[in-house]
């Protein structure tokens, strides 16, 4: 796989791409509320916000599925891993390719 974005939300492919990248997964801090995360994230080393609170895969994936959301990444960008990732719907993306993974 190169550059193109693809979409998947299969947890574990998320949950390790976002690893091997060193990303744990994020909420933003004053979103959200009790039992609810709020806006997702995934925090990697090195873009430390302070905007950001790290939370649970569950409560991560329990938020992303409530939310019927997609996840659009890259695999590499000129050769590199990419850290690129967008949380779409998924009504936006075909079948076809949330199945990707």
């Amino acid at each position: 796989m190169g550059g193109a974005a693809k979409s998947t939300t299969d947890h574990e492919f998320i949950r390790r791409w976002a690893e091997e990248r060193g990303g744990r997964p994020a909420r933003v801090k004053g979103t959200g509320g009790p039992g609810d995360p709020g806006m997702l994230r995934i925090d990697f080393p090195g873009y430390a916000e302070e905007s950001l609170e790290e939370i649970s895969w569950d409560e991560w994936f329990d938020k992303f599925e409530e939310k019927n959301l997609a996840f659009l990444y890259q695999e590499t960008i000129d050769g590199q891993p990419s850290r690129f990732f967008k949380l779409v719907d998924r009504g936006s993306v075909s079948g076809e390719e949330r199945k990707a993974a």
